[in-house]
């Protein structure tokens, strides 16, 4: 038996920095200015352009260096982030190396400007073609470019990429459709439409993928593109994908791999050598970059040579002993995003690629898979939990999504219930799923390769534990958390404009018209 810790999460009440401090606090004072250097430069106020200045001081808080280093260290023990077992699936979360934020903290990539002439920029562009070198040895792409701020502008820029590869040929009008599955992540759909593109879902069928009939029925003359991720986030990999592959090029169409869940296959297939003209690999969550709240972010997008044409720029490449930057080709799409896109998040993909290098890449493929399975024999054996398509012997890959329906018909705890109960004990809260949900009440744990058995015994324990509370104290759930920060949260204001806020100021403005 797996101990559950006595857990309990730091709780301060603590108020934001602007309601902190007192008039005249102060964590340092600064000198006045020497008489002499006053009396060469005049006052500093002039030397700030007068449509520039302030009418009034800023309203900030006024604090001793005691105040702000407890306020900061109170809310860093109240958000402790993936330092829990964090378990999420569908975006492969693992752990983010320390020694890459001390090395992009350093001046040598901390204050590099964009603007600097390529020469200067020699050290950090060979890092950029490097990293390219690497991502294209694990793809079987030709070319990569990491503009897009993540997972869903890398498909974003596919189906842009897509427009312009038709136009070239003549046939955009005539191609006016791109197919995906019920299962594929959203971006895929969404990113589709949104460039101009009619969509067609396919759903799945018994054995956990759309049929290859099913694909043959939606693919015409129409078609410009297929946009896929597999395994997909029910752990399945569709055997029969070099025969999609092939319907869809056979019909004039191009395959797009959306590689969310390459975690379990790295190292293993390679997107080109399958057929594929275009990849994507998400550098903040396959590669150990951080993920935080929506960003920072890389969508790294590859594709073959027979694309490369219609890349944004700007493009690196290596020249006669330097490294260069161009702007790409008139056929390109133009740019997705400013610059090289978000260089310190390449610079730690590169140390964690370099770090791990292919045998350790190809070995935490196995692990991942190995964990998943070793936790799904496990958790089907709780009370209340079962697994999409049970009927698949078949063993998953790096994911598996599971099911609380049985749970939620015989006790009435949602699977939301489960997960907020769930971090009364120290883990982070488990993922649900995509929407729409394919199966009842579902969670998605992925563990990858980084975490330890012991941690994922303790995971499971844990909800065991809870699914057990469902069915002999189901009031103790349904009211979680009870040993976290705050309880559950009053949603009533949620998506009410006149009450939420998202600066000072409006706040401020918003609390007093509600007074």
């Amino acid at each position: 038996m797996t101990a559950l810790r006595r857990y309990h999460a730091a709780v301060w009440d603590e108020p934001i920095v602007l309601e902190l401090g007192r008039p005249g606090a102060r964590g340092i004072e600064m000198p006045p200015v020497e008489p002499e250097l006053a009396a060469e430069i005049g006052p500093a106020t002039e030397l700030i352009p007068a449509a520039a200045r302030r009418e009034t001081p800023p309203a900030l808080p006024e604090l001793s260096e005691p105040e702000v280093l407890r306020h900061y260290l109170h809310l860093s023990q109240e958000t402790l982030g993936m330092m829990g077992i964090s378990l999420f699936g569908t975006c492969t979360m693992k752990y983010n190396p320390r020694v890459n934020e001390a090395l992009t903290s350093e001046h040598f990539v901390a204050d590099l400007h964009p603007y600097q002439d390529e020469e200067t920029l020699q050290g950090v562009l060979e890092v950029v073609s490097r990293l390219e070198q690497a991502l294209c040895e694990l793809s079987g792409m030709d070319r990569f470019v990491f503009q897009p701020g993540g997972g869903a502008d890398a498909a974003y820029l596919h189906a842009c990429v897509t427009r312009a590869y038709h136009a070239a040929r003549g046939e955009l009008a005539q191609r006016t459709e791109i197919i995906t599955s019920i299962q594929a992540h959203p971006c895929n759909p969404a990113t589709a439409a949104t460039a101009g593109f009619d969509v067609i879902t396919l759903p799945l069928e018994e054995n956990g993928y759309p049929s290859l009939d099913a694909l043959k029925a939606a693919v015409s003359e129409r078609t410009a593109s297929l946009m896929i991720n597999n395994p997909d986030d029910m752990g399945i990999y569709n055997p029969q994908i070099t025969e999609w592959v092939d319907v869809v090029h056979d019909a004039g169409g191009l395959c797009f791999y959306d590689h969310a869940n390459f975690n379990g296959v790295m190292g293993k297939i390679r997107a080109a050598e399958l057929g594929f003209d275009a990849c994507m690999f998400m550098l903040h969550k396959t590669f150990g970059v951080p993920k935080a709240g929506g960003g920072p972010a890389v969508g790294a997008y590859g594709c073959t040579d027979r694309l490369a044409p219609y890349l944004p720029g700007p493009i690196v490449s290596f020249d006669d002993g330097r490294y260069r930057l161009s702007e790409g080709t008139p056929e390109g799409v133009g740019r997705v995003r400013e610059f090289l896109g978000n260089v310190p998040e390449i610079v730690k993909a590169y140390a964690w690629v370099r770090a791990m290098g292919g045998d350790a890449i190809d070995r935490a493929s196995d692990l991942s898979v190995l964990a998943n399975n070793y936790m799904e024999k496990k958790l089907l054996q709780i009370r209340g939990v079962s697994k999409s398509h049970p009927h698949v012997a078949a063993n998953r890959l790096e994911m598996t999504r599971y099911s609380l329906g049985d749970l939620t018909r015989d006790t009435g705890v949602t699977a939301v219930d489960v997960q907020n109960r769930m971090v009364d004990f120290g883990v982070d809260a488990f993922w649900l799923s995509h929407e729409p949900w394919l199966v009842p009440e579902p969670f998605t744990p992925e563990a990858g390769e980084m975490w330890s058995k012991e941690d994922l015994d303790y995971w499971i324990a844990v909800l065991a534990h809870v699914c057990d509370e469902a069915y002999t104290d189901p009031e103790t759930v349904k009211t979680a958390p009870h040993r976290q920060v705050v309880h559950q949260l009053d949603p009533r204001g949620l998506d009410d404009p006149a009450r939420w806020a998202t600066t000072w100021r409006a706040y401020q403005r918003k609390q007093a018209a509600l007074a």
